[in-house]
Parts: structure tokens; C-alpha cells; sequence
């Protein structure tokens, strides 16, 4: 029962959480507690959203209409978080509301008129809090990548880093690596920040890649299905030399029923661009099929394969 009523009304908390992040509660909330009428909004409407968030653990009111950060929502000042917050109560909720169990289309073009990424080049500041939220979280996947075997001067490609965050948490921990990361041009950077040992190099990864020793995609290959997942695999196949190994930071889709936020990712990433999240049978007909042979699937990543 408490289940079906946390899916009936799951719209209802993602809206609140993006309304109040809007408003720079988070922030506000850094130093410790605050009354609602000190705070950006409507004193009533806000009392109101935060109450309902704080029953779920989200804040806490410590006396009447004054509020702190709990466990829960102090993740929101990390990289990211407001920023996703932000994306699930807006574009990706709007987007969403069109799933229809009837159709294999991804419903964003007909709500939006164009395609996710068309959209996100015409509107400047969502492309910011993508590229934002796409940064976030880097330390895990960086440690994992940075546990795996380096020579000394490879060469790490990082197709579509956006802003090469994960490429400059890898060789912070492993200098003796070199970078470059390739993405759009109108994603947000600061180049400067990247340092000597990371190049950044504008491009589309339908097109070409740098020649190097290891790519990198992360969270690349799930946006898309798989007609153009393959193309870009093939376009990184043809820059790469037999030496060469592609490591993929994304999802193994597991069998059975047990909790795997993978399986709602793949949801998202059907809604906004026809993507999905695989499970390994489908990893390896996608190697097979563009020239690559797997090495392993470990749990949590990343996906390694060399060329075939």
C-alpha cells in the first residue's frame, strides 16, 4: 500500500523538490535554520512544500514555519543535485507526462518540436544545468577508472566529457596520463580549468575522435538507441589503434526483480531521446556489431572492450 501511494504521487514530490530549489532554498538552508518568510517565494506556498517534503525526510521543521537541512537534503549543496533536482521537475517531467505504453517513440520531439539535444543547443541556461549535472558525482566513477592498469603518457579520450570533470578528477589522481576531451562546441567549459595535461577539443562523436589510448564514454551510449549507439562506436573504432581499449561508464542492466535505479534510468532515457539502458546480452550484440570485443562487465563499472 505505502508503495503504490509513493508511485501515485511521485509526480507531485519531484515538482515540489525542483520548486523549492528554484528558489535557492538549499543555499539558504547552508548555514543552518531559516523561517520561511526569510526566504525566496511565497511564505505560504513554501511553508507548504516544505512541510511535505520534510514528512518524507526531506528538511525539517524545527518549530513552526522554520526549517533545516536534514541528511537527505543537505546532499543538494553537492555537485549536481539542484541541478537534477531542477531537470526532473522541469524539462524531464514535462516530457515524461507523454510516456505512452502504446508506442516506441521517445516522446519529447512531439511535446518539444525538436530533439532533446536540438532543444538543449536553443536554450543556453538548461544546457548549463545539464552539463552541471552531468559533472556532478564524479569521484566514484573517477576512482574506478583510476584503480585500472596506466602506462605512463596514455593518452584518455573522453568522448562527449562535456566539461571534462571526470577526465580531470581521473588525472588528478593519475598524473602520468594525458586527456582530451571532445563535445559540442557550445558545451559549458572553462578550458583554463582544465590545466596542461587536458585538451579540449570540439566536435560531434558521430563524426570523428582524437586518436588516443583509452575512450572513455560516460553515460554516452544510454542517450541514444541503438542505430546511432553503434555509429558512435563505430566512429571510435576507426580512430583507434588495436592497442587501444573503450571503457564505458553506464549501467549493466541485471535480471530479476530485485532494486536497480538502472531500469528507471532506461525509462528517462526512452522519454528524451528514444536511449535505454542494456543489459549484457545486448552490450555484446552492440560490440559485435561495430568491431569491438568485450573483456568484462564488472559490478559498478566501468565496461571495458578492445578492438575486435
Amino acid at each position: 500500500m505505502t508503495e503504490l501511494w509513493d508511485f501515485l504521487r511521485g509526480a507531485l514530490m519531484s515538482k515540489a523538490l525542483a520548486a523549492v530549489v528554484d528558489v535557492g532554498v538549499p543555499e539558504a538552508l547552508a548555514n543552518g535554520p531559516r523561517p520561511v518568510s526569510e526566504l525566496q517565494g511565497d511564505p505560504d506556498t513554501l511553508h507548504r512544500l516544505l512541510r511535505a517534503l520534510a514528512s518524507d525526510g526531506v528538511f525539517r521543521e524545527t518549530e513552526p514555519g522554520v526549517f533545516e537541512h536534514t541528511e537527505q537534503s543537505q546532499r543538494l549543496l553537492d555537485p549536481g543535485w539542484t541541478e537534477f533536482a531542477h531537470l526532473f521537475g522541469g524539462v524531464f517531467f514535462a516530457a515524461t507526462t507523454d510516456l505512452d505504453a502504446s508506442t516506441a517513440e521517445a516522446p519529447f520531439p512531439g511535446r518539444f518540436g525538436t530533439g532533446f539535444w536540438e532543444w538543449l543547443a536553443e536554450h543556453p541556461a538548461e544546457r548549463a544545468t545539464f552539463d552541471a549535472a552531468m559533472a556532478g558525482e564524479r569521484l566514484r566513477p573517477a576512482e574506478r577508472l583510476a584503480d585500472l592498469e596506466w602506462r605512463e603518457g596514455e593518452v584518455v579520450v573522453d568522448v562527449g566529457g562535456g566539461n571534462g570533470a571526470l577526465l580531470a578528477a581521473l588525472i588528478q589522481v593519475r598524473p602520468e596520463l594525458r586527456g582530451i576531451v571532445l563535445d559540442l562546441p557550445e558545451t559549458v567549459r572553462d578550458e583554463a580549468a582544465l590545466g596542461d595535461r587536458i585538451q579540449f577539443v570540439a566536435g560531434s562523436f558521430f563524426e570523428s575522435v582524437p586518436e588516443g589510448d583509452a575512450y572513455l564514454l560516460s553515460g554516452i551510449l544510454h542517450d541514444w538507441p541503438d542505430e546511432d549507439a553503434a555509429r558512435i562506436l563505430r566512429t571510435i573504432r576507426t580512430a583507434a589503434p588495436q592497442h587501444a581499449r573503450l571503457l564505458i561508464n553506464e549501467s549493466v542492466i541485471r535480471p530479476g526483480n530485485d532494486a536497480d535505479g538502472a531500469k528507471w534510468l532506461d525509462l528517462l532515457m526512452l522519454v528524451l531521446a528514444g536511449g535505454r539502458e542494456r543489459d549484457e546480452a545486448q552490450w555484446r550484440e552492440l560490440f559485435a556489431s561495430t568491431g569491438w570485443e568485450p573483456v568484462r562487465f564488472p559490478e559498478g563499472g566501468p565496461i571495458e572492450a578492445r578492438p575486435g
